[in-house]
C-alpha cells in the first residue's frame, strides 16, 4: 500500500486577521542563503587595502569602533555591501516576475530590452539633460516603461505569447544597444567615458545618498511583489484557468509588469545595467527550493548573494578591479550555455 500524499509542508503565521503560509523547504533554503549572504558580507568588510578582522567589522557595526575603522566599514564599504544585497535582492525578483508571466526561463528583462530602455533613459539625463540623481532615476524609469509598452504593442496578436515577446524583445534591445553607442559616441569626451564605465555596471559609485533613495523605492516595490504573488502564480496556469479563480488577469499582469520594469529601472539608475542575475536567480532559486514554479523569495535571496559575490570577484578576485557588470555577464554566459545545451539535450 502506497503511501498518501499530502503535498508540501507549510508554515502558517497568523496575525489577527491575517494569515501567511510559507513552505518550510523554501523558508530553510532562504534562512541558508541568508547566512551565507550575511558570512560573505563580513568577508566583504574585512577585505581590501587595509585589512580588517571579523571582530573589528563586528565591532564598528555595532558602534564599537571610532575613528579610521569606523568611517572604512560603515562609510566606505558598507554602502556598497548593502547596495550589492539590496540591488540584487531587486533583479532576483524582477527576473522571477516576468519568468513567471512569460512561462519561459529566458525571460530575463536584461535580454528582453528593458534594462536597455531604462539605460536609454538614463543615458538621456545623464549626456542630454546633465540631470541630478533623482532625474536619473525618473530617466531610467521613464525609458523601462517606454520599452517595456512597445514590446508589449510589437507583440501583440490577439494576444502576447511569452516566445514572441522573447523574440521582439531581443529586437527591441538591440536597436536600443545600438541608440546606446550613438549616443555615447556623439557625446563630449569626458561624459562619454563617464557613461561608458557606468554602463558597464558598476557599485564603484554607490554613497548611501542611492542606497537610502533606491533601498525606499525597492523595499517597496518588493512589498507590492509579495502582494501579487498569489495572482502571479495562478496566471502560471493560463489566463482563463487564472480568471476561473478570481483572477482579474489584464491589471494583475500590468501591475506585475510595472513593478518587474520599476524594480530593474531603479537598479539601473543607481548603478548601471547589471547583466544576468535576474535570468540566472530565479531558475537557482527554484532548484534549491524544489518548487513547481517561480517563487519570489528564493529568487530574492538568490539573486542577493549572486550580486555580492560577484562584486567580491570582481573587486578582490580578479587581477585588476573590474566592474560587477563583467563577472555577472561571464555568469550568465556560463548559465545560458547551460540552458540552451540542456534544452537540445531533452529535445533528442
Amino acid at each position: 500500500m502506497s503511501a498518501v500524499d499530502f503535498g508540501r509542508r507549510v508554515l502558517v503565521l497568523r496575525r489577527r486577521r491575517i494569515a501567511v503560509r510559507l513552505e518550510r523547504r523554501s523558508v530553510l533554503v532562504c534562512t541558508a542563503l541568508a547566512v551565507a549572504a550575511a558570512g560573505l558580507a563580513v568577508l566583504a568588510l574585512m577585505t581590501g587595502s587595509y585589512q580588517l578582522s571579523a571582530g573589528q567589522v563586528v565591532s564598528a557595526l555595532t558602534g564599537g569602533e571610532t575613528g579610521l575603522v569606523h568611517d572604512i566599514v560603515v562609510e566606505w564599504r558598507l554602502p556598497r555591501v548593502v547596495a550589492a544585497l539590496v540591488f540584487g535582492a531587486a533583479l532576483g525578483v524582477s527576473g522571477a516576475v516576468f519568468q513567471s508571466l512569460l512561462r519561459n526561463p529566458l525571460a530575463d528583462p536584461g535580454l528582453i530590452g528593458f534594462s536597455q530602455g531604462s539605460y536609454t533613459g538614463a543615458l538621456v539625463v545623464i549626456l542630454v539633460v546633465n540631470g541630478s540623481y533623482l532625474q536619473l532615476v525618473g530617466g531610467a524609469l521613464l525609458g523601462g516603461m517606454a520599452t517595456a509598452v512597445a514590446v508589449y504593442l510589437l507583440a501583440y496578436r490577439r494576444g502576447v505569447q511569452g516566445f514572441r515577446l522573447i523574440v521582439v524583445g531581443i529586437g527591441v534591445s538591440a536597436t536600443l544597444e545600438s541608440l546606446n553607442i550613438w549616443l555615447i559616441l556623439k557625446a563630449e569626451l569626458e561624459q562619454a567615458m563617464a557613461a561608458a564605465a557606468w554602463g558597464a555596471g558598476s557599485l564603484n559609485g554607490v554613497s548611501w545618498n542611492q542606497v537610502v533613495l533606491g533601498g525606499s523605492c525597492i523595499a517597496v516595490l518588493l512589498l507590492l511583489a509579495g502582494m501579487s504573488s498569489r495572482p502571479m502564480r495562478q496566471l502560471e496556469l493560463g489566463d482563463d484557468a487564472a480568471a476561473s479563480q478570481g483572477v482579474r488577469v489584464s491589471p494583475a499582469r500590468l501591475g506585475l509588469i510595472v513593478v518587474g520594469v520599476a524594480l530593474t529601472a531603479t537598479v539601473t539608475a543607481a548603478s548601471g545595467p547589471i547583466a544576468f542575475i535576474s535570468l540566472v536567480a530565479p531558475q537557482i532559486g527554484r532548484r534549491l527550493a524544489r518548487t513547481g514554479g517561480i517563487t519570489l523569495a528564493p529568487a530574492a535571496f538568490v539573486g542577493a548573494l549572486l550580486c555580492l559575490a560577484a562584486d567580491y570577484v570582481a573587486q578582490h578576485v580578479a587581477p585588476t578591479p573590474l566592474p560587477v557588470g563583467m563577472i555577472t555577464v561571464m555568469l550568465g554566459g556560463g548559465y545560458l550555455g547551460y540552458l540552451l545545451f540542456t534544452e537540445a539535450r531533452r529535445r533528442l
